[in-house]
């Protein structure tokens, strides 16, 4: 037997799998983890010094150029209801037997932000229509996650 012959190489074992670890994947899946991110995100734009749309005014005048009914006004509510959004839907999936308690802590969580905004930034605008706006936002992340729950059943 030559030397070659004698020489065995073993088979190359399996390359590992990328996987996403267990813990990583359950604080994806954690609405209690989003809501931190979405608390963080939400602190910030309330209390931006300056109005957050404000480097977006040419974008904003040329979309209500081309599209007439989309006003600067109508914008801003859509993007307040779009904002608290969120909040209705985290808590719903995180406060299933006090659901009662969702409205008051958007109506306490917006009427706030409004009140720093008056109080700490004065280039700021509060607006009870904001108000509105978010409280129509946190109803709607309600709305939708009830249906998500009712579908996935």
């Amino acid at each position: 037997m030559s030397d070659h012959e004698r020489l065995i190489i073993p088979p190359r074992p399996p390359m590992p799998q990328a996987t996403t670890s267990e813990p990583a994947r359950a604080w994806r899946r954690d609405p209690r983890a989003w809501l931190i991110v979405y608390v963080a995100v939400l602190a910030a734009i309330i209390l931006w010094p300056v109005p957050v749309d404000s480097g977006a005014q040419g974008l904003l005048r040329t979309i209500s150029r081309f599209l007439p009914f989309l006003t600067y006004g109508r914008i801003e509510f859509t993007a307040n209801i779009a904002l608290f959004v969120p909040l209705g839907f985290l808590l719903t999936c995180l406060i299933a037997r006090e659901r009662w308690l969702i409205l008051p802590i958007a109506v306490v969580t917006t009427v706030a932000a409004e009140w720093m905004q008056a109080v700490f930034l004065p280039a700021r605008t509060p607006s009870a229509l904001d108000v509105a706006a978010n409280l129509a936002g946190a109803c709607i992340g309600m709305l939708v996650a009830v249906a998500r729950e009712h579908r996935s059943r």
